[in-house]
């Protein structure tokens, strides 16, 4: 089980510098409102997809390969349309670890958290499995503050984002268990809280 990691001083260290202005503008973004929120995801997007033009060039043969159908204005909205959502996913990350709880239950909204009322009446385990799509971060707290719970994840090389990772999902949830830990996966299905 992984609980916060105690903030250390070794990650301010002069290298990380950099990755911590780019955190602290997050932050201020995400402050913002929604609708500012999303259009600036969304601008931030279309600029990855103009400056990763060999990106954007492989999203469009990949569509190409797998829809021989469609037009080549219609793939190239649906490459716009996926830069678009790289941005925004930056922006959801952001607003999952930093907004306040009243703030994410405010934009957000979940269906169906009676079927795991229900089970955990019956007193078992879950296991829910999710996609790792980039909506991970907001779905995890989203669901953290319905019904929190153990997550499963894989520790960040960097040091200072798997610091801020787990401090944010760890918001609204009870737990991280590394991806490799088996037992522990078991041993928390098993310990019903």
């Amino acid at each position: 089980m992984t609980h916060l990691p105690k903030f250390s001083a070794a990650l301010l260290h002069p290298r990380y510098w950099l990755l911590w202005l780019g955190i602290g503008l997050l932050w201020l973004v995400v402050q913002l409102p929604y609708p500012l929120i999303y259009r600036l995801g969304t601008g931030l997007g279309r600029l990855a997809m103009r400056l990763m033009k060999r990106r954007a060039k492989i999203a469009n043969r990949n569509l190409e390969l797998c829809f021989p159908d469609k037009s080549e204005q219609e793939r190239h909205r649906m490459v716009v349309a996926n830069f678009e959502s790289v941005g925004m996913g930056l922006m959801e990350t952001g607003m999952a670890w930093f907004w306040p709880t009243k703030r994410i239950a405010r934009w957000t909204d979940s269906i169906g958290v009676e079927h795991i009322r229900d089970v955990q009446a019956q007193k078992r385990g879950i296991l829910l499995i999710g996609i790792h799509f980039l909506t991970l971060e907001m779905g995890a707290r989203m669901f953290g503050i319905n019904e929190p719970g153990i997550g499963v994840y894989r520790p960040n090389d960097n040091p200072v984002i798997d610091w801020l990772q787990t401090w944010g999902r760890l918001r609204s949830n009870k737990d991280m268990i590394d991806r490799k830990d088996l037992k522990g996966m078991i041993r928390a299905l098993k310990r019903v809280k």
